[in-house]
């Protein structure tokens, strides 16, 4: 059986279905949502929130949708006290899809009004 971050990959599949699902609702809202709370909507698998597995999920996800052109979904994901952002991962992955990361704060508001403006129908009419 082939395993993906220790989880039989039909599973993670489902998994990580049902966690694009969530965001895109999320984003059609105009919404964010926390680490803990998107957790608790996963069936498929149980993830914690700051696991490495779903670490890696949010950053498959990420990539996947920059690279169909509807900005990096996990933009919506962020920590549920502090700042209230997303984690240090979501970061990396901006560098490395060449995003400007030198004003995180910046490169967040940017990403999440293109995944709004994709999701909610009015791609291309919101300002990033």
């Amino acid at each position: 059986m082939k395993l993906k971050c220790g989880y039989p990959v039909r599973k993670w599949d489902a998994a990580k279905r049902e966690v694009r699902a969530v965001l895109i609702e999320r984003a059609k809202a105009g919404d964010i949502i926390p680490y803990v709370e998107l957790t608790r909507n996963i069936t498929a698998i149980q993830l914690e929130p700051q696991s490495f597995a779903l670490t890696i999920m949010l950053r498959e996800i990420a990539a996947e949708e920059h690279a169909a052109g509807r900005g990096m979904l996990t933009a919506l994901v962020v920590y549920s006290s502090g700042d209230m952002q997303p984690g240090p991962g979501f970061f990396d992955l901006a560098d490395r899809l060449g995003k400007n990361t030198n004003d995180t704060l910046k490169c967040w508001i940017k990403e999440l009004k293109r995944v709004y403006g994709y999701w909610s129908g009015t791609k291309g009419r919101l300002k990033a």
